[in-house]
C-alpha cells in the first residue's frame, strides 16, 4: 500500500508539473560570452550608450547578453522552442512540456534554477476590442476654442488640471522623447485618423509582439491603443494628447486572453530592448497581482519594489536612466485593495486615478509598497478620461490605465525641457511640484502634479547649475554680457545676511535695485528683467552683502 500511494504522489506530481510549457531558466554566470564591456557597441546601441554616458551610469555585466555557449547548449536540445533571453536577470526562456527534456535541463550545472511561468501554448490573439469597451467607452466628439498654442477640445480638462498648457505654449510637445509604451495590443493605429500625425511625421519608430514573437501589434487588443490616443493623439479643436510631438515605440507584451507569469517575463524583455535602442521613457498601463493559475499568485508583502519579476524589471530600467511610469492599479474593490506590480517598483512613477475636479476615483489602488514607501506617487485624471476609443471615435475610459499616459506625456514635455536632467532629478521635480508634497498619502500620493511649477523648480536648479560653473572659485558675476533684455547675477553668500544690488547709469543715475535675505554657502542667481526699453551703452551694477562691496560692468 505505501508504494502504491508513493507511486500515486509522483503520478500527480508529474501531471502538475507537466502542465506548463513555458519556463524560465536562471543562470549560473556568463560564461562564455561572445560580448565584452569594452565593446559596448556590440550588445547596445550609440543612443543607449549615449543616454548612459550623458547621466554617468556605469555600463556593467547585467547589460551584457547571456552567454552564447549556455543558449545554443539548451537550444540545440530535443523538444525545444526557444522564446527569448533575459540580459538583466540572466535567464533563458524557452516553451516545451517534455519531462524529460526539463529533467535534462535540471542536471546541467550552469542551470542555477528553473520554474514555469505559463501552461498554455502561445496562440495568436483575435482582435479584443469587446475587452476595451468594458471600460465604459462612449463615443461623442465636440469642439473647443482655446487660445493656447494647441487646440485641446475634449481633453482640455485631463491636459489643464496639470497645467500642462504652460509646457506646450512654451513649444515643449515631447519632441526628441522616446516614449516605449508596454500593453495588450495596439488595434488599428495604422489607420485611425487620430494618429494620422504620428503616422506622417513618421513618429512611430518601432514595434514588438513579445507575445507572438512578430514585429506587428495592431491586430490586437485595443487597450494600447487607448492609452496611445491620450498621448500622441493630435485632432486640433477634438482631442490632442499630452505629449503629441514624442517619439513612440509599440511593445505588446500582455496576453489579454489570459494571465500568466510569462507577461513579467515579456514585460522584462521589452524593457531590455527599449533599454538597448535608447528608449528615455516606458509607460506602462499594466499591473500584476494575481493569475489564472493561483500557484504564481503574488501576495501584497512581494511588493516591496524588487519581490516580482515585472516590479524588478523596472526598477532595473530606472536604474538605467529610463523613467517607468505605471498605473497604480484598479484594485479597491477586490480583495487585494492596494497597487500592482510594478507600480511598487523602486523609483517607478506610480500614477493613480481622479476625475477632472480632483475627486479620487473609487477603484484606485491603495499604497503604500509593502516596505512603507508612499505609493501611488502621484494622481492624474483616470475617471472619464478622454481618448480614442476602440470604434476610433473620441470617447472615455476609467482606469489607472489611462491616468498614466496622461501624467507620462507631460513628463516627457517637462524633460524635452531640461535634458541635462537625469530621469530621477525629473521625477522629484513632479513629485514636488504636487498639490500634497508635504502631506501625502496612501490613495493620491503627492498628489495632482504642476507642470508650471515644475518647470519654475528645474529652471531655477539649471540656473544654479550655471552659477556654479560661471562662478568657479569667484563669488559673483554677471552674465550674459553684453546684455540684450536681461541679465543675470550669480552670487555665493559666505555669510547669513542680505545682498543689494543697483543697475545704474555711468552717471550714477538709479535704474533698478533690489535687496535679497541670502543664507551662507549657498548659491544665487538674480535676474535683472526689462531690459529692453534700456539705451545701449556701458552701464554699472553696484552690488554689496554683510562682508563685500563692489561694482560690476555691463554693455548693451
Amino acid at each position: 500500500m505505501k508504494n502504491s500511494i508513493t507511486a500515486l504522489m509522483l503520478l500527480l506530481s508529474f501531471q502538475a508539473h507537466a502542465q506548463y510549457s513555458r519556463y524560465a531558466l536562471e543562470l549560473t554566470d556568463k560564461k562564455g560570452s561572445a560580448y565584452h564591456l569594452s565593446t559596448p557597441l556590440s550588445f547596445l546601441s550609440a543612443e543607449s550608450i549615449a543616454r548612459k554616458k550623458k547621466y554617468n551610469i556605469p555600463i556593467d555585466s547585467t547589460d551584457l547578453p547571456v552567454s552564447k555557449v549556455y543558449l545554443d547548449s539548451i537550444v540545440k536540445m530535443e523538444n525545444i522552442n526557444l522564446i527569448g533571453s533575459s540580459r538583466w536577470m540572466n535567464l533563458i526562456v524557452i516553451q516545451t512540456s517534455n519531462q524529460g527534456t526539463l529533467e535534462k535541463i535540471k542536471s546541467l550545472g550552469f542551470v542555477k534554477k528553473q520554474f514555469p511561468i505559463a501552461n498554455s501554448i502561445v496562440k495568436f490573439q483575435d482582435n479584443q476590442k469587446d475587452q476595451i469597451l468594458s471600460e465604459k467607452f462612449t463615443s461623442n466628439a465636440t469642439e473647443s476654442r482655446l487660445e493656447n498654442v494647441l487646440n485641446y477640445g475634449k481633453s482640455q480638462a485631463q491636459i489643464s488640471i496639470h497645467n500642462g498648457a504652460y509646457l506646450h505654449n512654451k513649444g515643449l510637445t515631447g519632441n526628441g522623447i522616446k516614449i516605449a509604451v508596454f500593453d495588450a495590443g495596439f488595434f488599428k493605429y495604422q489607420t485611425y485618423e487620430a494618429f494620422d500625425s504620428l503616422r506622417r511625421k513618421e513618429r512611430i519608430k518601432h514595434t514588438w509582439d513579445f507575445v507572438s514573437n512578430h514585429p506587428s501589434v495592431s491586430e490586437d487588443d485595443a487597450h494600447g491603443m487607448s492609452c496611445l490616443s491620450i498621448m500622441g493623439a493630435n485632432l486640433p479643436g477634438r482631442f490632442v494628447g499630452s505629449s503629441p510631438g514624442a517619439d513612440f515605440y509599440l511593445f505588446r507584451t500582455e496576453d489579454a486572453g489570459s494571465e500568466f507569469p510569462v507577461e513579467e517575463i515579456n514585460w522584462l524583455m521589452a524593457a531590455e530592448r527599449a533599454d538597448s535602442i535608447g528608449i528615455d521613457m516606458i509607460s506602462s498601463s499594466l499591473g500584476y497581482t494575481t493569475f489564472d493559475d493561483n500557484m504564481f499568485n503574488h501576495t501584497y508583502n512581494e511588493l516591496n519594489g524588487m519581490g516580482t519579476i515585472v516590479s524588478k524589471a523596472a526598477s532595473m530600467a530606472v536604474s538605467k536612466g529610463m523613467i517607468v511610469s505605471s498605473s497604480a492599479g484598479n484594485e479597491v474593490d477586490n480583495p487585494w485593495k492596494y497597487i500592482s506590480a510594478p507600480a511598487d517598483g523602486k523609483n517607478v512613477l506610480a500614477v493613480g486615478a481622479i476625475n477632472s475636479s480632483s475627486q479620487i476615483a473609487p477603484f484606485s489602488g491603495y499604497g503604500p509598497a509593502a516596505d512603507g514607501r508612499i505609493k501611488p506617487d502621484v494622481v492624474s485624471v483616470g475617471f472619464n478620461t478622454q481618448l480614442i476609443a476602440a470604434d476610433g471615435n473620441i470617447g472615455i475610459g476609467n482606469g489607472t490605465s489611462f491616468s498614466n499616459p496622461n501624467i507620462a506625456g507631460l513628463v516627457a514635455c517637462l524633460w524635452q525641457g531640461f535634458p541635462e536632467f537625469n530621469n530621477l532629478e525629473i521625477i522629484q521635480a513632479i513629485k514636488q511640484s504636487s498639490h500634497q508634497y508635504l502631506n501625502p498619502d496612501n490613495r493620491k500620493g503627492y498628489g495632482i502634479p504642476n507642470m508650471q511649477l515644475a518647470y519654475e523648480d528645474l529652471y531655477k536648479q539649471r540656473d544654479i547649475r550655471n552659477a556654479q560653473k560661471i562662478l568657479a572659485e569667484k563669488n559673483i558675476a554677471v552674465y550674459p554680457n553684453p546684455i540684450n533684455t536681461f541679465c543675470k547675477i550669480a552670487y555665493k553668500a559666505s555669510k547669513d545676511g542680505f545682498f543689494y544690488w543697483r543697475l545704474m547709469n555711468m552717471n550714477g543715475q538709479s535704474i533698478q535695485s533690489k535687496n535679497y535675505a541670502v543664507k551662507a554657502n549657498q548659491y544665487y542667481v538674480f535676474e535683472i528683467k526689462d531690459l529692453t526699453p534700456v539705451p545701449k551703452g556701458v552701464y554699472l551694477i553696484s552690488y554689496k552683502s554683510e562682508t563685500e562691496k563692489g561694482t560690476l560692468k555691463i554693455i548693451k
